[in-house]
């Protein structure tokens, strides 16, 4: 990792826009401090800088080693305050925020009339906008104010802010109940990945019954059914039960449409569940619905009335760029899809200190993947490097596996005979390894390791084998996942009839639109 990675307060820097900037310097304006001041000179000097450089902080002057630690501590905070009087990150969670400080200010003034008063609107606006955790801390104040400002109306607004509290508790513990069942799920998807038995299926399925609680829809606010929809998601992703996470993505994306005002307030929640219900679309190979949630999709990010930040614009192209990537694959028009590689490569570029290395390496394995399609099978290598070449990929073992795989069908097709004796060694000892051999996996490298024994007349033969050995596993419950990351079987179909294998994804994509 570089060191600006490394460096909290020079990545904070970097990654203000320039209005941001430009409001800082206002902001340290009306401070009254000296345009000199060290902390802004620091500031300057690291905007300038393209990569961090403690050295030449200090051979600046401007700060002494003994004190630069200090300093950029100062600095960091002060570009924060600066953050939080933005008008662009003043949404209604900070504003609530924002009216608790100034009621407890007062409080502490004993100015209770005053304090009670800023609470009640603000606990009326939290309960508005579903933010239940801090409509609790709102009313917990209002309990302790009552107990100090005593007036005749007391019995009556003891028994209404306990009643308040008794219904907000419930509430926030049935979010975290299955807020902590979804982050659970995803931790077993992250640690271990798709059921791979009937054990495995078992032990989920056993898992998510004992640990869902106990609920009536229709008594759920927004944010819990948001969780309760993320928890089943999860849950029917790891089963590989791809209707049922179509369903409960479907379920989740529609909550945010019929609560549009949540969209605005949770916007990266309504990202990731259009991004989900994306996913599950593709799985379940509906290419029409797929591009009508896309468009969608895509419409209302790109609408000025959605949220903007660098966060959401980094998630935006991802996940929209991902999903339009899946849209060709999906309707075998590779070449179509040649024009999105720059945008990608320009994108993560771009959003490169956001996007994590798993997501960019899915993006570089779909690109490997439109150049295999479109039988660039050279180019396909060089994007599959990336990811073969990655040592610091700790996560989804699976994508590395594919990605093995995968490269040495390109070697193959690519007529790379040396490269692909090398290829099978690695790919093999990889695998036994990680221990991750699926049944799919087996029949491709025992296929392949065969090639150097085969004579050229019987090739189409041994292609007919593999194909009906590998049909058997197509609807397999735990093998099924190995043809969503490579199409094996339309790429043998494409020897066996000898044309290209963008032409037979393409006619089994109109087929299921017929």
């Amino acid at each position: 990792m570089t060191n600006a990675h490394r460096d909290a307060l020079f990545v904070l820097v970097k990654s203000l826009s320039k209005s941001e900037k430009r409001q800082f310097k206002l902001y340290v304006g009306r401070l009254g401090v000296n345009t000199d001041a060290k902390f802004l000179a620091l500031f300057n000097l690291m905007d300038k800088l393209r990569k961090y450089d403690e050295k030449v902080i200090l051979d600046s002057g401007i700060v002494k080693k003994a004190q630069l630690s200090n300093l950029k501590a100062h600095l960091y905070k002060q570009i924060l305050v600066s953050l939080r009087l933005n008008p662009v990150n003043q949404n209604i969670r900070v504003q609530i925020r924002e009216q608790l400080d100034f009621a407890t200010i007062l409080y502490q003034k004993g100015l209770y009339k005053q304090s009670l008063k800023i609470l009640d609107k603000a606990k009326s606006t939290a309960i508005e906008n579903e933010e239940k955790n801090i409509a609790y801390e709102i009313v917990e104040l209002e309990k302790i104010i009552e107990t100090q400002y005593i007036t005749r109306s007391i019995p009556d607004r003891a028994d209404e802010l306990a009643i308040q509290a008794k219904e907000l508790s419930a509430q926030n513990v049935m979010t975290s109940k299955l807020s902590n069942l979804s982050l659970q799920l995803y931790g077993i998807m992250l640690k271990v990945g798709y059921v791979r038995s009937d054990e495995d299926y078992n032990s989920v399925k056993n898992y998510f019954e004992k640990h869902l609680p106990k609920y009536q829809l229709k008594e759920l606010g927004f944010r819990e059914k948001l969780w309760l929809y993320k928890a089943h998601l999860w849950y029917s992703f790891l089963v590989q039960d791809f209707l049922s996470s179509y369903k409960y993505a479907t379920k989740w994306v529609d909550l945010f449409y019929e609560h549009e005002d949540q969209v605005h307030l949770n916007p990266v929640f309504f990202l990731k569940g259009n991004n989900y219900l994306l996913e599950s679309i593709f799985f379940v190979k509906y290419s029409s619905q797929f591009r009508e949630v896309l468009e969608r999709f895509e419409t209302v990010v790109g609408s000025k009335d959605f949220p903007k930040n660098d966060n959401i614009s980094s998630l935006a192209f991802l996940y929209i760029n991902a999903n339009k990537l899946n849209l060709h694959f999906l309707e075998g028009t590779f070449s179509k899809g040649l024009y999105l590689v720059k945008i990608i490569e320009y994108g993560i570029n771009k959003h490169k200190d956001r996007i994590d290395a798993h997501h960019i390496m899915v993006l570089y394995y779909k690109i490997a993947c439109l150049y295999f399609g479109i039988g660039d099978n050279k180019t396909c290598i060089q994007y599959l490097k990336k990811i073969i070449n990655n040592k610091n990929l700790k996560m989804r073992e699976d994508l590395m596996c594919f990605a093995r795989v995968l490269s040495l069908v390109a070697h193959y097709e690519a007529g790379m005979d040396y490269h692909l004796e090398i290829q099978l060694k690695s790919t093999y000892k990889f695998l036994l390894k990680m221990n991750d051999l699926h049944a799919v996996q087996k029949e491709m490298i025992k296929f392949l390791r065969n090639l150097g024994s085969i004579y050229p007349n019987e090739l189409k033969i041994e292609f007919q084998k593999l194909h009906t050995e590998l049909k058997k596993y197509e609807d397999h419950p735990y093998e099924k996942r190995a043809f969503l990351y490579l199409d094996i079987i339309s790429w043998l179909e494409s020897h066996l009839e000898n044309r290209p294998v963008a032409d037979i994804i393409r006619e089994k994509a109109m087929a299921v639109k017929r």
